[in-house]
């Protein structure tokens, strides 16, 4: 049996049809929130990155070079590097058919079991309000953030410029992002709540895995690691 709350495994839509039936069918779910341990989180995240000077959307079938990391309290614990393809060329909203599967199987053959995981992709700030932060962590059964740099959809004023400051993001109304500062003196960055996360929650995590830095360590690290990967290739 797979993990609670969860879709079952490798079950990745493979038509732009079948994505978005997907995608407002977890627009409509309603997991049971997710409760953040009192100790230090053991938070994964994943990226993939592709040929470098590449143009337009890309093409279904090309090299994906792809990294899954585990970090705790700044240290990294656990990796999952691997060559794959692209499931699909890249589409706004449509995420899920070019990495999708990546993306799992990069936190899936983590060595360890994570808390949460972060994902460089947006939540419910989507145009059916379930992006690729949502679909994984249903696939997977573990709470999601999304953190991006930008919105998709959503509007929202800037926080004041201090570090750990936050401000909503909305869309048609509804609060589905947020803003946060993770330094002073920067750009802020976007964040998700995706599956099992809320606006609190999503920014607490953030917060916590930034350790210094505008962009999440997680993240940083899984991107270093794609990206090492493909410069040895």
């Amino acid at each position: 049996m797979g993990p609670p709350n969860a879709l079952p495994a490798g079950r990745w839509p493979g038509s732009v049809e079948e994505l978005v039936a997907r995608q407002r069918t977890l627009a409509d779910c309603r997991p049971a929130p997710w409760q953040s341990p009192r100790r230090a989180l053991r938070i994964a995240a994943c990226w993939v990155c592709f040929r470098r000077g590449g143009r337009g959307a890309g093409n279904a079938g090309e090299p994906a070079w792809v990294a899954g990391v585990l970090v705790r309290e700044g240290q990294l614990i656990a990796r999952h590097v691997f060559l794959g393809l692209a499931g699909a060329p890249y589409q706004p909203g449509l995420l899920a058919l070019r990495v999708g599967p990546l993306a799992e199987r990069a936190i899936a053959g983590l060595s360890g079991a994570p808390d949460v995981v972060l994902v460089d992709g947006t939540g419910r700030d989507h145009p059916r309000r379930a992006g690729l932060a949502v679909h994984l962590g249903a696939v997977l059964g573990l709470p999601t953030v999304g953190v991006t740099h930008r919105p998709l959809l959503a509007e929202g004023a800037w926080p004041v410029d201090a570090e750990g400051e936050s401000s909503p993001l909305t869309f048609g109304g509804e609060p589905v992002a947020c803003w946060l500062r993770t330094r002073p003196g920067t750009r802020p960055l976007v964040v998700h709540p995706g599956w099992r996360t809320g606006p609190d929650t999503a920014v607490a995590v953030v917060r916590e895995a930034a350790a210094g830095h505008r962009t999440p360590e997680p993240l940083r690290a899984a991107r270093r690691l794609a990206r090492q990967a493909r410069s040895l290739a």
